[in-house]
């Protein structure tokens, strides 16, 4: 799926370039992505907890297959801010592992992210964030497909 998710977005890049905005990427992906039958929610929106408490909310550019979080970068060059972002983005979620993608530089650039401390529950035991994310992902699908 890594493998498809990264083909996709060097058409997208081939395609289009790199001198357009984020948002036009997005969309562009989504399109590659439905192409190859491939499920995901874009700009799901997540919440961040601190000791149990809701602190708000972010949104992540894709969730592919309720497993890969991919971030999308318009930008010149990916710094280490970006990747200790995604790290940790993962961390919060809980998710193995994600994919930062850069259109902004001349040859697209991505990074594969993957969480150091991802812990895998058992089938009977309840991920309540994994839950949350199949839910939220079930919601807003529909509004940006």
């Amino acid at each position: 799926m890594i493998r498809c998710i990264i083909g996709c977005s060097m058409e997208v890049h081939r395609v289009l370039g790199n001198d357009v905005q984020e948002v036009i990427y997005q969309r562009a992906l989504a399109h590659e992505l439905d192409l190859f039958s491939i499920s995901f929610a874009r700009e799901v929106e997540m919440s961040i907890f601190y000791k149990g408490l809701l602190m708000g909310t972010r949104r992540d550019d894709f969730l592919v297959e309720d497993k890969v979080l991919v971030e999308l970068e318009a930008i010149i060059k990916l710094e280490d801010v970006h990747l200790a972002q995604a790290i940790n983005y993962l961390e919060a979620y809980n998710l193995e592992i994600g994919l930062l993608i850069n259109f902004g530089s001349i040859s697209l650039t991505f990074k594969r992210v993957l969480n150091p401390h991802f812990r895998r529950f058992h089938a009977k035991s309840e991920n309540k964030m994994d839950n949350k994310i199949r839910f939220i992902h079930k919601s807003v699908k529909s509004r940006f497909r």
